[in-house]
C-alpha cells in the first residue's frame, strides 16, 4: 500500500477506505464468511452509488478478508426471498444493476472463498486477482436452486460453454489456478497479497486518463451485448469522443514535453 492519506467510512457490515484515487470496499461480516444478506447488499449499493458520484475516485477494489471474499448468499434469508414478489426484492436486484452500470474500473481482490453470490460478485467486477488458496464456485444446485445474480450469464461469457456448464451443473469449486486457466480471473498471487496487488493495479489505472478508461471499459463491455459490426461502430464513437477530449490534448502535450500528464477526466 502507498504512504498516502487514507479516509475511512465504516459500518457494521462494510468499510470503505481511500488511497489516493482508489477506493477499497471491504465486506465485513467475518462470522458469516461475508455472506450477502439484505443489510450488506443495501450497504454495498449505497457505497457504489457514492463512489460513482465521487469524481476523485478513479478505480475501486472490492474485497473481503483472508478467510472469505464472500461465501455467497445468506441461506437463512431464503424464506425472505420466497416471500418477495417475483423472488427477491428490488433492493436486492438493484445492487447488481449498480455494479453492472458502474463506469469506473472494478477489481475484485479474492482471498479464501468466493462461492455463489460471492463468485457472482467477482464476476460482476472487471477483473479479478486472487490468492493461491482462493476457491471459486457456484454451488447453488447442491441446494436445489440456481445462481440468481448473473452467474449463469456472466460465467459462460467469461469461460465459455463447456467450462461454465461443468462449474454450474456440478456445483464443484475451482482452485485459483483452475480459475486462472479458465479465464475467470486475471492473476494468482501469494496468499495475503491479493489486496495489495489489486490496489497496485488500480493505482496504475487511476494514473491514466479517466475519461479514456471509462470509454475503453464501456466499449469492451459493449462487445458482450452486440455483434462485431455493432461493437466496432460503438468503439469508433467512443474513440471520437476520446480523441476530442481535453485529456487527449493533455496526454499528447505531456508526451511531447516528456512530463507526467495531468488528466482531469474532461
Amino acid at each position: 500500500m502507498t504512504d498516502t492519506d487514507i479516509s475511512t467510512a465504516v459500518s457494521e457490515v462494510l468499510s470503505v477506505t481511500r488511497e489516493d484515487r482508489v477506493a477499497i470496499v471491504q465486506l465485513n461480516r467475518p462470522k458469516a464468511r461475508n455472506a450477502l444478506n439484505a443489510t450488506l447488499l443495501a450497504e454495498l449499493r449505497a457505497a457504489m452509488t457514492d463512489l460513482a458520484r465521487d469524481t476523485t475516485v478513479r478505480a475501486v477494489v472490492i474485497t473481503g478478508d483472508r478467510q472469505a471474499f464472500c461465501a455467497g448468499a445468506d441461506i437463512s434469508e431464503f424464506d425472505r426471498l420466497r416471500a418477495a414478489p417475483l423472488v427477491g426484492s428490488d433492493a436486492d436486484r438493484e445492487v447488481w444493476r449498480e455494479l453492472a452500470a458502474f463506469a469506473k474500473p472494478l477489481i475484485a481482490a479474492v482471498e479464501g472463498l468466493a462461492l455463489g453470490g460471492g463468485c457472482e460478485l467477482a464476476l460482476a467486477c472487471d477483473t479479478v486477482i486472487a490468492g493461491e488458496s482462493a476457491r471459486f464456485g457456484l454451488p447453488e444446485v447442491k441446494l436445489g436452486v440456481i445462481p440468481g445474480a448473473g452467474g449463469t450469464q456472466r460465467l459462460i461469457r467469461s469461460v465459455g460453454k463447456a467450462k461454465a456448464m461443468a462449474l454450474l451443473l456440478t456445483g464443484d469449486p475451482w482452485s485459483a489456478a483452475d480459475a486462472e486457466r479458465a479465464g475467470l480471473i486475471a492473476r494468482v498471487v501469494a496468499d495475503g497479497d491479493a489486496v495489495a496487488e489489486a490496489i497496485a493495479m488500480a493505482q496504475r489505472i487511476a494514473a491514466n486518463g479517466p475519461l479514456a478508461v471509462a470509454l475503453a471499459k464501456d466499449a469492451a463491455l459493449h462487445a458482450l451485448e452486440t455483434s462485431l459490426a455493432q461493437g466496432l461502430q460503438h468503439e469508433k464513437r467512443n474513440f471520437t469522443v476520446a480523441v476530442h477530449s481535453a485529456d487527449c490534448h493533455e496526454g499528447q502535450a505531456a508526451f511531447l514535453a516528456k512530463r507526467v500528464p495531468e488528466f482531469t477526466g474532461k
